[in-house]
């Protein structure tokens, strides 16, 4: 008997499906700096981010994310909304597919985190990227 072939499996990493409830969203702003010598190249792999790093930032519950570059200290300021219910375990999640941690491994090259001890964005803890207080919002 026929069968329909079954899609090919996933690599990508998803959120497991929480109960509906309301969920306010969680802003999370960051910083590193820039290598000079980077400053072109981060802009060119920027401007063509691999889909599955795009895909798996979108499945693990990050929408509306920006990077920023001030040229003059160097520093990237990234700016997203959290949307999910488990930040940890997105991030997990976001760790364990190897084409993120690929990316992550190139654009570190790139940059020196502004953590003490930090390793890399593969390693977690410390975070490579510094995550900054919210003082003021307006909505």
């Amino acid at each position: 008997m026929w069968k329909p072939h079954a899609p090919p499996p996933s690599r990508i990493s998803k959120s497991p499906d929480p109960e509906p409830r309301q969920n306010t969203a969680r802003r999370i702003a960051q910083i590193v700096k820039l290598k000079p010598e980077f400053v072109d190249k981060y802009k060119e792999v920027h401007a063509a981010v691999w889909p599955e790093v795009l895909q798996q930032i979108k499945v693990c519950n990050i929408q509306d994310y920006s990077i920023y570059h001030e040229p003059d200290t160097g520093i990237l300021f990234a700016t997203f909304k959290y949307v999910g219910y488990d930040y940890e375990g997105d991030m997990e999640r976001m760790r364990e597919n190897a084409k993120v941690r690929e990316w992550w491994a190139m654009t570190d090259d790139f940059q020196k985190s502004v953590v003490p001890g930090a390793k890399s964005s593969e390693s977690g803890s410390p975070a490579w990227w510094k995550e900054l207080e919210e003082v003021f919002y307006l909505a």
